[in-house]
């Protein structure tokens, strides 16, 4: 902190330093506010220390037990677990063993040497065994300590209270707290910075301490994490006088004081670091907190107290969230620990603890907002294509000025419309869909078509995939098979019998399979029907095909084009970026590979649609990237027929069994990805189409509201995402389609493959 900047905050106005905080506020965490839902677990209460307004540690005559029991914490997280939470809050004194007999006894019985023992034991089992993630305040430990703890728990804390040595001298509110002392609180933030742990710090203010003494407090944290990078949230707390306490008449900091810590807080810490203040503290106070920099309300518990401060109960969040959004943002649900830090897991946090942080975290390392996944049963969650709600930032709206004049958006751009939320999705939402109207009217379409593939046999290590069936990796529903091609022309006579124009040939990479045998499936497939569209063979089978006969690509696929084939679906691309595909799919085709395959295909007269898989591992650039890409290359070649966003569907994903992906994407990711496209490629790519199979009747209405003009095909036999788990049906007819869209009062109409129409009578759906 500069001498100036010193100078600044101990003598501006207050309503001057509360607006250059929330301008610090504003570009660093632009309309959101976080909070946890959390339980609170006060594992011991008992504390060496006896700092002079506390009421959280007592005396062993004042508890029935000295610790919680196993049970006792269990009962306590599964609540937690039932009711949503995501965090376990381990509160405790500090080393009580040190002091108290009843604390050494206490922890004898539980099989323990030491509280630090007992906590690995039991964080451990709460993470295991309810999938909450522990947050643990342990007072003042060692490196040994946090390198134990670290295995159990997503984010740690200590209180650095204040840097004042003055305070812990005879008459001050830490005399006789030992662990009190500023070093070493100092050297224990230091250590936790060592072991690279997400860390909660902060002030308690009006215990004493004066306004250059908070600024001392607040530089050194800031200098510590300028070190290390761990904190990730400090709490400015304000001092509440307690009966029972020797400060009971002391007198509580004024609101002005709060708000100037607050303010100071901001404009000293780098702004990456949030800034919490406690809202049970502070009822009534929401929009002066928010007003002086605030951009997090910490955890919030909807079924446990704090037993820190009893006496003040939590607010309720539905009611905190209107507070938020009456000024203009909105309150959002995160981990325990913070988005960068989820994002960036192998370096903070132990990979178990990473294992058990993914099916809790979005795409931007945020809470999920629902239970909802891709291929559940249960219908999609929010409607969010409804009129906006509240302003919408200025640099958004220019953002859909840009891409409605036609012009190609940035990574970073696109990157900004994947973090929508609250009134900016809508309005992303509604740009979307009158992009959709203006281009395709309010016709919806659908192809008759049937899925045929061939074989689930596939040399390839796709981490995702529960199709193949030919190692330890694959899914769990189907047994190898190789169809012969006989069965191909059958299924192929059949889906003809039932009005199917098209068929959907893929498979996997069989290891015996060429280029022939791929040409040989092809054949049987039109000598069956001569009339019947073939979209077949994914960009991964062409280049296979390709390379065995050692023919050119184009040349390859001249050949297959001259024999029948009509189209090739854009699928194995999963994410194009060579980062995330060396995870994903790390023996398929490279990005460039793919858009190579893809690009020659259009150059011999054969279209494709594109595709994206999603809500995996990735992030929101990864999308905007594959976005891009698709884009230059449409530019080039106006091959691609449609765009298909493919969520992630984990439940039996090989990846997500053994916890290294998230649980496929949340419903707001898959409203964006679908409206997303559709404002990527206006005037581009015109059709954008959902997947029922994946995203269910329910959740493909409302994406019709959101940039969606096509339904895909009836997909007589899907079998990819059943077996990834998918609950819903196989097989969909027009009535189906019709009742689909009919709530809507949009018009049906079967198409080709290519977007042809006039197969069939068009159907107007009543409204």
């Amino acid at each position: 902190m500069t001498p100036t900047l010193r100078a600044h905050l101990l003598t501006a106005p207050l309503e001057d330093l509360t607006a250059e905080a929330r301008a610090v506020r504003d570009a660093a965490w632009p309309d959101l506010v976080t909070y946890s839902r959390k339980v609170f677990v006060p594992l011991t209460q008992l504390c060496r220390d006896v700092c002079h307004y506390c009421t959280f540690a007592k005396a062993p005559r004042n508890l029935a037990h000295a610790y919680m029991s196993p049970d006792e914490v269990l009962d306590v997280a599964r609540a937690g677990a039932a009711a949503g939470c995501k965090e376990a809050l381990f509160t405790l004194g500090d080393k009580p063993e040190a002091r108290y007999a009843a604390a050494r006894e206490g922890l004898a019985a539980l099989g323990f040497e030491t509280t630090i023992d007992y906590l690995v034991h039991i964080a451990g089992r709460v993470m295991r065994e309810t999938g909450l993630l522990p947050h643990i305040n342990a007072g003042v430990l060692t490196p040994h300590d946090y390198a134990r703890l670290r295995t159990v728990s997503a984010s740690m804390g200590l209180m650095l209270e204040s840097a004042s040595e003055r305070l812990c001298r005879k008459g001050g509110p830490h005399y006789g707290s030992p662990d009190k002392a500023p070093a070493l609180r100092l050297a224990t933030i230091d250590a936790a910075g060592d072991a690279a742990i997400p860390f909660t710090s902060g002030l308690l203010i009006g215990i004493g301490e004066t306004r250059e003494e908070r600024l001392e407090a607040l530089e050194a944290l800031a200098t510590l994490h300028a070190r290390h990078g761990h904190l990730q949230e400090v709490i400015i707390q304000n001092f509440r006088a307690k009966p029972g306490t020797k400060m009971v008449d002391a007198p509580e900091p004024s609101e002005d004081e709060l708000l100037w810590t607050l303010a100071a807080a901001r404009l000293i810490l780098p702004p990456e670091v949030s800034l919490q203040a406690p809202p049970n503290l502070n009822p009534g106070r929401t929009t002066a907190l928010l007003d002086a920099g605030l951009n997090d309300w910490g955890g919030i518990s909807p079924i446990t107290i704090d037993h820190v401060n009893p006496e003040a109960p939590w607010p309720q969040i539905d009611e905190l969230s209107r507070e938020c959004a009456a000024n203009n943002l909105l309150l959002v649900e995160r981990l325990t620990a913070y988005p960068r830090f989820i994002q960036s897991a192998p370096h903070w946090l132990d990979p178990q603890v990473a294992k058990s942080g993914r099916p809790l975290s979005d795409s931007h390392g945020l809470a999920r907002d629902s239970t909802w996944s891709p291929g559940v049963a249960d219908p999609a969650p929010v409607d969010l294509s409804r009129p906006a709600s509240r302003p919408v930032a200025p640099n958004l709206d220019a953002i859909l000025g840009r891409a409605l004049a036609g012009h190609e958006l940035s990574e970073a751009q696109a990157t900004a419309l994947f973090a929508a939320r609250g009134g900016a999705a809508e309005a992303v939402i509604q740009a979307a869909d009158e992009m959709r109207r203006a281009t395709r009217g309010d016709t919806v379409t659908y192809v008759i078509n049937r899925n045929i593939n061939y074989t689930n046999i596939c040399t390839f290590s796709c981490s995702f995939c529960a199709f193949s069936k030919t190692s330890a990796k694959g899914g769990q529903r189907d047994k190898p098979y190789d169809l012969p091609l006989e069965e191909v022309a059958q299924r192929v006579n059949e889906a003809w019998a039932k009005g199917a124009t098209e068929v959907c040939l893929q498979g996997g990479i069989h290891p015996r399979y060429t280029g022939q045998t791929y040409l040989d499936i092809l054949r049987a497939a039109k000598a069956a029907q001569p009339d019947m569209h073939v979209h077949a063979f994914s960009p991964l089978e062409i280049s296979q095909g390709a390379e065995t006969l050692g023919m050119p690509l184009s040349d390859y696929l001249a050949m297959m084009r001259d024999n029948g084939l009509g189209s090739l679906p854009g699928t194995a691309a999963e994410i194009l970026d060579d980062d995330m595909r060396a995870i994903l799919c790390p023996d398929k085709l490279s990005r460039q590979g793919w858009l190579d395959v893809v690009r020659a295909a259009h150059e011999v007269g054969l279209p494709t649609t594109a595709t994206i898989m999603f809500g995996s591992v990735e992030q929101p650039v990864h999308w905007a990237r594959h976005l891009l890409d698709i884009r230059h290359l449409q530019l080039d070649t106006g091959g691609f027929t449609e765009f298909v966003p493919l969520p992630f569907v984990h439940m039996a994903s090989p990846i997500y069994l053994q916890r290294n992906a998230r649980r496929g994407p949340t419903w707001r990711e898959v409203v964006l990805m679908h409206a997303i496209g559709r404002i990527a490629y206006h005037g581009f790519i015109d059709n954008i189409q959902a997947s029922w199979v994946k995203l269910g009747v329910a959740g493909v209405r409302q994406l019709l509201q959101a940039g969606v003009n096509d339904l895909g095909g009836t997909l007589i036999d899907e079998n990819i995402s059943r077996a990834a788990g998918a609950s819903h049906g196989q097989g969909m007819d027009e009535a189906a389609f019709e009742a689909l869209v009919a709530p809507l009062g949009r018009r049906l109409e079967q198409r080709t493959t290519v977007y042809g129409t006039g197969l069939a009578a068009s159907s107007p759906v009543p409204s």
